[in-house]
């Protein structure tokens, strides 16, 4: 066998033992080995101070609905704001009215104002219903201020709704596809408001990482100082960064860009395990270790089992039947046998292990707390 063929069967031989090492299957989890981290763009890692979304909020009504409205014996508050829209318009409402308008539904109006954005440009709108509307298709959104968090007038609402659901009920049945109470209107808003927006104060600008981290922040700093020159950046904590900014504000905005395009290899993750005790969702990332310890598991569980018994009186008795309920009470406990998980240092080990108990991802969630109370998880454990 010639030379090259040797080595070219070793390489492939490398590759697929890579991709083993790469991918691990187990009943329980599946576990998934990271490289070193890969270099980033700052744009990724990192945003401008000032540079952020405001939240819009409104309220207003829908009209146009098919019969589907809200009912405004159970909504009295519809009934009062189309009373007081009316009157805005010149229409008086005779006193004691209680019309029965199911084509109207009150809604409360909600958008994000983006950054630097200027009075005339439009944004998207979310409606979604407040009352008793059963839905939302074919409404139209009449005029709506959208207020910011200080109650100033930010944007101004109004437009047809563009729901994606679907639905018909008859005779007691119903269908429904997706959500038939919340809309969207594509550019639905139009800005009348600009908010001050300032990424530079007294020729300093601030890079906040999206995740606090020393040595992260460190490796920007240096990145920053090799592009720029020394003294230009200069870490205040663990998640900001202070920037030596132009003077000129024309060229502030390209010297932004460079810095969003400097790429950075980012600190690798601290050990983490972060457990859905809602759904029963089991993460970990590469980081995580498990030191040498003991687990044994069994599973408790309680069977109640009811059924009815029916009592008959006797003839001429002038008795009633009778229904009593039987019930029977059983408590199972499984035998659990007492296993050794052996020290691993990376993440495949640590599946393997868990695995090897045979518990349901319900059970792993009570292990890991356990194991991590007796010192031998080495991550930090966080459940959401």
């Amino acid at each position: 066998m010639s030379t090259s063929i040797i080595s070219r069967m070793s390489c492939s031989l490398k590759r697929l033992c890579g991709l083993a090492g790469l991918m691990l299957c187990g009943g329980a989890l599946l576990g998934l080995t990271g490289g070193v981290a890969q270099a980033e763009r700052i744009k990724d890692l990192a945003a401008i101070q000032g540079v952020r979304d405001n939240p819009l909020i409104g309220y207003g009504l829908v009209v146009g609905l098919d019969g589907t409205g809200d009912q405004t014996t159970q909504t009295p508050f519809t009934l009062q704001s189309l009373n007081n829209m009316l009157a805005q318009l010149g229409i008086t409402i005779p006193a004691g009215s209680n019309a029965q308008l199911k084509n109207v539904a009150a809604v409360m109006v909600t958008a994000d104002l983006p950054p630097f954005t200027r009075p005339g440009q439009a944004i998207d709108v979310t409606v979604s219903s407040l009352g008793t509307s059963k839905s939302l298709r074919g409404g139209t959104l009449l005029l709506t201020p959208m207020k910011g968090a200080d109650g100033q007038v930010y944007a101004i609402a109004q437009g047809n709704l563009l729901i994606a659901g679907a639905g018909a009920s008859a005779g007691g049945s119903k269908v429904q596809v997706n959500q038939l109470n919340a809309g969207r209107i594509s550019g639905g808003a139009i800005v009348e408001r600009a908010v001050p927006s300032s990424i530079s104060q007294s020729g300093v600008m601030q890079v906040e990482l999206n995740d606090m981290d020393f040595e992260t922040a460190e490796r920007v700093v240096t990145a920053l100082n090799t592009n720029f020159g020394e003294g230009t950046a200069t870490a205040l904590d663990g998640r900001t960064i202070a920037v030596r900014a132009p003077s000129d504000p024309a060229e502030q905005v390209g010297f932004l860009a460079r810095i969003e395009n400097i790429d950075v290899r980012p600190a690798q993750a601290a050990a983490r395990v972060i457990v859905n005790a809602r759904t029963g969702s089991i993460v970990m990332n590469q980081n995580v270790a498990l030191q040498n310890c003991a687990v044994a598991h069994g599973n408790l569980s309680v069977v109640i089992n009811s059924s009815p018994q029916v009592s008959q009186p006797g003839a001429l008795s002038n008795g009633t039947t009778a229904v009593t309920q039987t019930t029977d009470i059983s408590v199972r406990q499984e035998n659990g046998s007492l296993k050794t998980l052996p020290a691993a240092a990376n993440l495949s080990d640590v599946v393997k292990a868990l695995n090897a108990l045979g518990a349901t991802p319900a059970d792993l969630i009570a292990i890991l707390q356990a194991i991590k109370a007796a010192g031998a998880l080495r991550a930090d454990l966080q459940i959401i």
